[in-house]
């Protein structure tokens, strides 16, 4: 995902006012990064619309949705950082805001080794100020003639008023193969664990996989779409469920 073009981060912080504006609603989220593959990629001077959906059926349990809409901007070759603001839907309750969020990925490594080091942070303010939540942890990728590799470790903790949990470890993984600009394919995989340093029986850890899809659409004057999508089986929340995610993001 190599990209150029625009100057100005003055659009970013207008556009990052626009998502913050429609952030003060209510409900309760769930780590986006569950359903979504953090990759590592430069991206200086570029300003994107991100937008995500993912859906989760979990047996003799109605669907739920999560939609989400931000605003990135690759800050220099290193630095990513993009405002978004997640939504929950259930047919009981409707669509709902849930929390805003602001992610950075910082590249510690640009090519001189032969994987591809990044440190990933998200920041998750929740509805009616019931505290936040942490995410961090390392980003890794590589590739093997076509085939890009991922593997990510990430740490998360809530810090609600209401309660006090303890830090949660999870994972993310990633096999793409390159094949054309509008279709490449692979299998993703995402996980959590339980408490970093006590995991959870194996019986209560949550484990998802499947098949994948992804591509770019290239536009005049630098402008270009990608998206991703991918149908995941296995355990949400400890319970068996499949689930649909999909991204969209218009670069220029």
């Amino acid at each position: 995902m190599q990209v150029k073009t625009l100057t100005g981060a003055t659009r970013l912080c207008a556009a990052a006012l626009v998502v913050a504006a429609g952030a003060i609603t209510c409900g309760s989220t769930h780590a986006a990064t569950g359903y979504y593959l953090v990759s590592v990629y430069s991206a200086e001077n570029q300003l994107s619309v991100d937008y995500k959906y993912w859906n989760a059926k979990k047996h003799d349990s109605a669907p739920f949705g999560s939609p989400e809409i931000g605003i990135g901007y690759g800050v220099t070759s290193q630095w990513y950082t993009e405002v978004y603001g997640v939504y929950t839907q259930t047919a009981a309750q409707g669509t709902r805001f849930g929390s805003l969020n602001w992610q950075n990925d910082y590249l510690l490594t640009q090519g001189q080794y032969w994987f591809d080091l990044a440190i990933h942070t998200n920041v998750e303010q929740y509805t009616r100020r019931d505290g936040y939540g942490l995410e961090w942890g390392p980003v890794f990728q590589t590739e093997i003639w076509r085939t890009q590799l991922n593997a990510n470790i990430f740490l998360q903790r809530d810090y609600r008023t209401s309660q006090n949990n303890a830090t949660q470890l999870v994972y993310q993984w990633q096999v793409r193969q390159h094949w054309k600009p509008l279709l490449n394919f692979g299998v993703q995989g995402f996980g959590e664990l339980g408490r970093w340093d006590n995991w959870n029986s194996k019986a209560d850890q949550s484990h998802r996989v499947g098949p994948a899809l992804f591509g770019t659409w290239y536009l005049p004057n630098g402008h270009k779409i990608l998206y991703e999508s991918a149908y995941l089986i296995g355990k949400n929340s400890g319970r068996p469920a499949k689930s649909f995610t999909m991204r969209v993001q218009y670069a220029f």
